[in-house]
């Protein structure tokens, strides 16, 4: 406590069980300086609870013992790469059957989300947590590139509901909505064998991809738009 407070670090990694002062109180007192660090918090006990207590604590990251080098390195060098400027994430609902948040549109914040996401999701089978991890990203990031067009102060509403028998993740952007009909950048308008798409997104400036919608249909069990399309809701049935 006497570094942080004499110093301005960039980063922190706190670890959560500390003597005499536990790192969640630590956490909050970095968020009560005038330039408070990006802290990463890192833990091996009662992950879930202690992840939405980070949460609410405005971490700036997750990261769950045991930890691969390689996945800390990535996540410091992310928080690194940053910058100052970090948008804060609002949290509307911790709860391990009801997350509900509001995202800053940054890809930054997109990448940060996930990893508390993907805690709630440790006690599925690798195989389903793997796939619906991939199509929350991709809805994910569809609302802030698309709907947000990476604005920061533009915010996508994100709702993760957990039951015995059922995943949903309901993404709302701030955008105007779409027509299918108006994606031919994207590989659903394929026909089978096809990648048409592909010449569109480079005669628009786009990166290579657009396989987001097919990839998330074939994961989805139930997926539902609103009327302006830029509310989807995402519905997988566990066993």
């Amino acid at each position: 406590m006497e570094k942080i407070s004499s110093h301005d670090f960039r980063v922190v990694l706190l670890d959560v069980r500390l003597p005499k002062i536990g790192g969640l109180d630590i956490l909050a007192r970095c968020g009560g300086k005038r330039r408070p660090p990006k802290v990463v918090v890192m833990t091996g006990a009662d992950t879930t609870e202690v992840m939405l207590d980070a949460l609410r604590g405005h971490a700036y990251d997750f990261l769950a013992k045991p930890i691969e080098p390689s996945r800390l390195v990535e996540v410091v060098t992310r928080a690194f790469s940053a910058g100052s400027g970090v948008t804060t994430i609002e949290v509307i609902s911790a709860r391990a059957d009801w997350l509900e948040l509001l995202v800053p549109c940054t890809r930054d914040a997109a990448d940060r989300i996930q990893s508390f996401v993907q805690q709630l999701e440790t006690d599925l089978p690798a195989e389903t947590r793997d796939s619906v991890g991939l199509a929350f990203r991709e809805l994910l990031l569809n609302g802030i590139e698309w709907g947000g067009q990476l604005n920061p102060a533009k915010e996508v509403r994100v709702a993760c509901l957990r039951t015995r028998r059922m995943l949903l993740y309901r993404i709302a952007d701030p955008g105007l909505g779409f027509g299918f009909d108006d994606l031919s950048h994207a590989a659903i308008h394929n026909a089978p064998g096809v990648i048409v798409h592909d010449e569109v997104r480079r005669e628009k400036g786009l990166r290579s991809g657009g396989f987001g919608l097919v990839l998330i249909r074939a994961i989805a069990d139930e997926l539902i738009y609103n009327e302006r399309q830029n509310e989807v809701v995402f519905v997988k049935y566990l066993d």
